[in-house]
């Protein structure tokens, strides 16, 4: 029987226990992955607070790498010893091992780590979608990414720094001004500061920002809002300081025709073939130096209490992993 993470009620880190899983079976199209590094993410604080509700007693994380220990009798590709990773949309991966559907694993490139793998799953791919997708960021234009010290916002700088694009860095203090250019920030701001967003806009001659990346939710939604040229795109993907309050759609008219979405991962890489797409052109990036994986924090799988602790307290830089 396999051991990890389970939180019996939603609330604060201590919620999380280590103990015994509930047994997992291996269906025909499934297989288990033995973890070797787990992701931690904030959408995982979010569930073990309840923001996002899931019935309780239940597992977390979303994200690992691992290899294959044993495969259902209807899978085709994989055999046992193959290194993969995975991001599912439900919780369970603070664990020793997991059952996974096999069309949602992702062979490891050889010149990729397992750990780097962890990170890469949900922050990685979410990145891909993010510039690529959502909103293609162009040459020579500026944006502004949020929490660009943390795990999406350094690879989200990188990534956009590759494509040509001035990252403006908003980060929540201004000792983490060194590192969020580090990852490739040309300019920052402190969002703890009173009118950051004039600081944005007078860095790009009162024009304002084609586009916003903003993981941290209420406490910067009207300042990114105002951070916007017209006809800008503010891209909510985060609540690290709460969830946004309702606000009416007249914000956006006297702003500049703004636009405002709320993408999720999960429907960007629905399809198999998505999947596999996305993943090979952010490990094409990975593999050719273009973004490099910082893992800032490494937790043993029974510590994963105090990496939620220092998360939530705003204390990693880059990545953080659990280890098995």
């Amino acid at each position: 029987m396999a051991t990890g993470i389970v939180v019996k009620s939603h609330g604060g880190p201590e919620q999380l226990q280590w103990g015994p899983l509930k047994p997992e079976k291996i269906r025909r199209n499934d297989v288990l992955v033995k973890h070797t590094a787990i992701g931690v993410n904030y959408i995982d604080v979010y569930d073990r607070t309840g923001l996002y509700p899931r019935p309780t007693p239940m597992g977390l994380g979303r994200e690992a790498a691992g290899v294959v220990a044993a495969i259902g009798k209807g899978v085709k590709g994989l055999k046992e010893g193959d290194r993969v990773a995975y991001v599912l949309p439900t919780p369970g991966s603070y664990a020793e091992s997991r059952v996974v559907p096999a069309d949602r694993l992702i062979e490891i490139p050889k010149e990729i780590s397992d750990e780097q793998a962890a990170c890469l799953m949900l922050k990685g791919l979410t990145a891909a979608y993010l510039l690529r997708l959502t909103y293609k960021v162009k040459r020579k234009e500026s944006i502004v990414i949020h929490a660009a010290a943390g795990g999406l916002g350094s690879m989200l700088s990188q990534w956009a720094n590759h494509l040509g694009a001035r990252v403006i860095a908003a980060v929540g203090s201004v000792d983490k001004f060194e590192q969020a250019k580090a990852f490739g920030a040309h300019d920052c701001v402190c969002t703890a500061s009173e009118g950051w967003s004039k600081e944005v806009r007078a860095l790009t001659g009162d024009k304002g920002v084609p586009v916003v990346y903003d993981s941290v939710g209420q406490a910067t939604f009207l300042g990114s809002m105002e951070s916007l040229a017209r006809r800008g795109l503010l891209i909510s993907i985060g609540n690290a300081s709460g969830p946004v309050a309702p606000f009416s759609l007249l914000e956006l008219s006297k702003r500049g025709s703004l636009y405002v979405t709320r993408p999720t991962l999960f429907d960007y890489i629905h399809s198999r073939s998505d999947l596999r797409r996305l993943s090979r052109e952010l490990f094409e990036v990975v593999i050719a130096g273009h973004l490099k994986v910082h893992i800032g924090q490494r937790y043993s799988l029974k510590d994963a209490a105090q990496a939620h602790r220092d998360l939530e307290a705003r204390k990693t830089v880059g990545c953080t992993i659990l280890t098995v």
